[in-house]
């Protein structure tokens, strides 16, 4: 997890605005360093996850365990029901999650696949809404799950909404492991598959977050014509080829797209 401190806009290497309250960001980068693969952390696991030190960690995690958002049995601490506060107040104040789900719950009704929106969040693609399909995906996906923009297609629509060089700086400072056989992670070809974004209006995704997934997204505009989300469909790699996947949802995901972009305006 990458820690952000607050400067002067413009001055590199001005000091830390003094409105910035540090404590405050250590509490809240603890509290979004539990996942899928750190349900029960220590404090050793935290200062890692964080980049803090221990003596840091631990003193957030108490104060947080204090307030009621974590639990402990001495040794590890894990989530309790409070901290879903912190996402009801995005997804009861913003417009947009409300929006989106019935035109996702449809679009997945009809493609019988499962459809998400996300946003760019650092280095990441974060899901703001989704609508499962009768056919799960063992991926786990839900509400505030985190994609590698380099490699999943609903990442590749939101850098492609980027100017080249921004996404191409990004691209190229992110880190980008392998996570499957088929990952591509070489910044040449990741720019060259945003570009080709860019071009025809839509990104995929072959198995490259998780082996036998296959996925297509597009992207969602303001109505200043930019984009600021992006919408996809993720399919099992045995149903269809991505060709077929093409042919197949990109006019229905294109008009959900469509779709959200004029609620947005209106």
């Amino acid at each position: 997890m990458r820690k952000n401190q607050a400067t002067v806009p413009g001055e590199e290497n001005a000091a830390p605005d003094k409105n910035f309250v540090a404590s405050l960001q250590k509490g809240l980068d603890v509290l979004t360093c539990f996942g899928r693969q750190h349900s029960r952390v220590t404090v050793s696991e935290v200062a890692r996850l964080t980049q803090s030190s221990p003596a840091s960690a631990r003193r957030s995690l108490l104060t947080l365990q204090a307030l009621g958002y974590l639990e402990s049995d001495g040794k590890r601490f894990w989530m309790l029901p409070k901290a879903l506060l912190v996402a009801h107040a995005y997804l009861a104040s913003r417009p947009t999650p409300s929006m989106a789900q019935p035109l996702l719950d449809a679009l997945s009704e009809r493609t019988r696949e499962s459809a998400s929106l996300a946003m760019l969040l650092e280095d990441d693609a974060i899901i703001i809404a989704r609508s499962t399909a009768r056919r799960s995906l063992s991926t786990g996906l839900g509400i505030g799950s985190r994609l590698p923009a380099y490699c999943a297609a609903l990442g590749r629509v939101l850098l492609a909404g980027m100017p080249p060089e921004e996404a191409a700086r990004r691209v190229r400072a992110m880190p980008r492991p392998s996570l499957t056989a088929r990952t591509v992670t070489d910044a040449g070809e990741v720019l060259a598959l945003i570009d080709r974004c860019r071009e025809e209006g839509y990104a995929s995704n072959d198995g490259e977050l998780e082996l036998g997934v296959r996925s297509m997204a597009v992207p969602v505009f303001d109505r200043s014509g930019k984009v600021f989300a992006a919408m996809s469909i993720a399919v099992r790699a045995e149903r269809m080829t991505l060709a077929e996947v093409r042919d197949t949802f990109l006019p229905s995901l294109r008009k959900a797209s469509g779709n959200l972009a004029r609620l947005q305006a209106g």
